[in-house]
């Protein structure tokens, strides 16, 4: 019997989108003969019932394409904006699901995506999802598509920025992506060439990123590249953030957390006039923000991407659902949701490239 099966993308864009769906969809088609159907705008559409039909015509020329041709939105299904109110909008999703006779949805995004995905299993869905952000920091799989652009295109932005800060002998503070994991800003310092990489798992102390720019100065190194995750926090934020969140829950707690989080993403800017106080360097700031998700995906993402949704394509016709397809080298694995869910990749603090940047002389912030 001909299996019908429904897909969104969810979250925020990400390069290879477009390239997994293909991959979902193509190998749907040609291998197993199902039909395919696009939800738009994410959880949002599926509430909605907005759907296109995603045949042969429809997949063909999105592989190098940009960002997502369904639209994304970051709804929640039980915590929607209907008007001004949040409604929990579950069951009209799980209708729509039944509506359209779906043997399994699709379901592309991160860890937010894979957490409501995994809300819409509980409810006896087949849910399948594939593990897509620039951060790479989503549980239980080697690699997410979307890193390896995003990769490339902030450590093009570093090597530009070498020029400017050599010829007017400044320290360039280079803002990458990386909320809650620095694997961007890590690989990007690292392959960029950056004298300071400042990642979330390590606070750091702006005095001694200071020290390490001034020895640069006495070894005849004018200028300095500081590469910094958006969520890398000074050590005394971190403190605070620390023990703010051990006086429990409540609205003071929360609003005190908020505020502190505020703090943290507003930091980058303040250690760049801090920086230039300490060194006596000028001192500028880029942030290269949203330019990392755009643009044509990178051959690896487009072939990551592919074959991870081939792989899905496979697994729901071998009627494998609950699951994550992770990359496992060159292969994949399905792995339960439930092994995903709740957990977030960060880099861990004795990480091959950890030890690279260290041995290299890279200063780290601590």
């Amino acid at each position: 019997m001909t299996q019908y099966i429904g897909i969104l993308t969810a979250g925020g864009d990400s390069p290879g989108l477009n390239a997994a769906i293909r991959g979902v969809g193509k190998a749907g088609l040609n291998a197993y003969g199902m039909q395919i159907i696009g939800f738009r705008d994410g959880f949002r559409g599926l509430m909605e019932n907005r759907t296109v039909t995603l045949n042969s015509a429809a997949l063909s020329g999105i592989l190098t394409i940009g960002g997502t041709i369904l639209g994304t939105s970051r709804d929640k299904p039980q915590k929607m904006p209907i008007g001004s109110k949040m409604m929990d909008m579950t069951d009209v999703m799980v209708e729509t699901y039944h509506n359209h006779h779906l043997d399994a949805l699709v379901c592309l995004g991160g860890g937010g995506t894979a957490k409501n995905a995994y809300h819409l299993m509980k409810q006896g869905l087949n849910i399948i999802t594939l593990p897509k952000t620039i951060d790479n920091d989503v549980a239980m799989t080697d690699i997410t598509f979307g890193y390896d652009t995003a990769l490339t295109i902030a450590t093009e932005a570093i090597d530009r920025l070498h020029s400017t800060a050599h010829s007017h002998h400044r320290i360039i503070v280079v803002e990458v992506m990386g909320h809650n994991a620095g694997w961007l800003a890590l690989g990007a310092g690292i392959a960029g060439g950056a004298d300071v990489i400042l990642i979330p798992e390590i606070p750091y102390s702006a005095e001694q990123v200071a020290t390490s720019i001034r020895q640069r100065v006495r070894d005849g190194k004018g200028f300095s590249i500081v590469a910094v995750s958006e969520g890398a926090v000074p050590q005394e934020l971190h403190e605070r953030i620390v023990a703010a969140s051990k006086n429990g829950k409540g609205k003071e707690v929360k609003a005190e957390l908020e505020a502190l989080e505020a703090e943290r993403l507003n930091s980058t800017q303040k250690l760049t006039q801090q920086l230039e106080g300490l060194t006596g360097l000028e001192s500028r700031v880029t942030i290269l923000g949203h330019v990392q998700r755009g643009g044509i995906p990178s051959p690896a993402d487009r072939l990551l991407a592919t074959r991870l949704g081939a792989a899905c394509a496979r697994y729901i016709n071998e009627g494998i659902f609950g699951v994550m397809v992770a990359a496992r080298g060159d292969s994949t694995e399905p792995v339960p949701l439930e092994e995903v869910v709740g957990k977030r990749k960060t880099v861990p603090l004795d990480h091959p490239w950890i030890e690279t940047a260290r041995n290299l002389g890279i200063n780290l912030g601590d």
